[in-house]
């Protein structure tokens, strides 16, 4: 006969494990919150990129359809785009070749550059 009590055997999760599995799920949300960050950063950065290019682009359009050489010089242009202000940067400068000129339109977000876009422009 056995005299020694028998072994009380609990079903259910002790306080350490269950501390462990919500410390590895605050580990697992922390790292998707993150990510879910990064994507918004790119995808923001992204539109920013495309209407600065439209910008840029919009700027050297309008010197071509001028159909004349374009004066030496700077000049500042805003521009509006899906509701965003951003301001173009437009550097007209001479070449070796005086038929030729560099154009260079800079699109600035709130200050800080978004892109540049460079073209050779002569005369037509």
């Amino acid at each position: 006969m056995n005299t020694r009590p028998a072994a009380r055997r609990s079903s259910g999760f002790t306080l350490i494990e269950v501390l462990v599995a919500l410390g590895i799920t605050a580990l697992a949300l922390m790292a998707g919150l993150q990510a879910t960050g990064a994507l918004s950063r790119n995808a923001e950065r992204q539109t920013v990129s495309m209407l600065g290019q439209i910008c840029a682009e919009n700027e050297l359009i309008a010197l071509r359809l001028r159909r004349q050489l374009p004066d030496t010089g700077n000049r500042s242009v805003d521009c509006t785009q899906a509701g965003r202000l951003l301001q173009v940067e437009v550097s007209v400068r001479p070449t070796p070749n005086p038929n030729f000129r560099r154009v260079d339109a800079r699109v600035l977000d709130q200050g800080s550059y978004v892109l540049q876009l460079s073209t050779v422009m002569g005369r037509q």
